[in-house]
């Protein structure tokens, strides 16, 4: 008597690689994290990036979700969390603008010629002093590179390749911050950014970037 055919067992797929997921906390430990990432961005002078804040948390709390979480707890209160420059910072609501502006002193802003050439730079970068100039149709004085440097709004990007090996500029983190930008991506229509509206305190930041070369080759 024959035997049956023996049957061929279903190939089996292959093992997957697990996805990382994100850690899981208790109520109560989530409930602290949010208090430690509210803490650390009040007292940070810079936007707090996810991974700095994830040094920061409990075990098992996931800075991403906490950072969501938190900015959903500050929508609509005076104070909200923004993500700019990368990172997260409280910053107070529009529309509350005009009410505070009647009683805070309103921040010096910086010459039109400084805020053009920032935009220059900005949408640019990396750009060479001549390269400025030629863009302005006029002449750039060292006195407005020093002020946007002073700021850390602009830092060197190297030298351009060609005779004399002027300086390249480009914008830094702070440019960011100070206008509220997540990225470079986000920046508005070159006419807004030299608007009589666009003002920036001219305070250095309390932990500035690393400088720049102040001279231009």
């Amino acid at each position: 008597m024959s035997l049956p055919p023996p049957t061929n067992p279903e190939p089996s797929a292959p093992d997957a690689a697990p996805e990382a997921a994100p850690a899981i906390c208790d109520e109560a430990t989530f409930e602290h994290a949010l208090r430690v990432a509210e803490a650390l961005i009040f007292a940070s002078d810079r936007p707090v990036k996810a991974e700095r804040l994830q040094m920061a948390l409990p075990m098992g709390a996931h800075a991403p979700s906490v950072l969501t979480a938190l900015q959903a707890r500050c929508a609509g209160r005076p104070v909200e969390l923004v993500e700019i420059a990368g990172g997260f910072v409280f910053r107070t609501a529009l529309e509350l603008a005009p009410a505070i502006t009647r009683v805070v002193e309103v921040p010096r802003r910086l010459p039109r010629v400084a805020m053009e050439t920032l935009a220059i730079i900005a949408y640019h970068q990396p750009v060479t002093r001549p390269e400025i100039e030629d863009i302005r149709g006029a002449t750039l004085s060292q006195a407005t590179l020093d002020a946007l440097l002073d700021m850390t709004l602009i830092t060197s990007r190297g030298k351009k390749e060609v005779p004399g090996r002027p300086t390249l500029w480009g914008t830094t983190p702070r440019f960011l911050e100070q206008f509220g930008l997540k990225s470079l991506a986000d920046l508005p229509r070159r006419e807004d950014l030299v608007s009589n509206d666009a003002a920036l305190p001219l305070i250095p930041p309390s932990a500035p970037e690393p400088p720049g070369e102040a001279t231009e080759g």
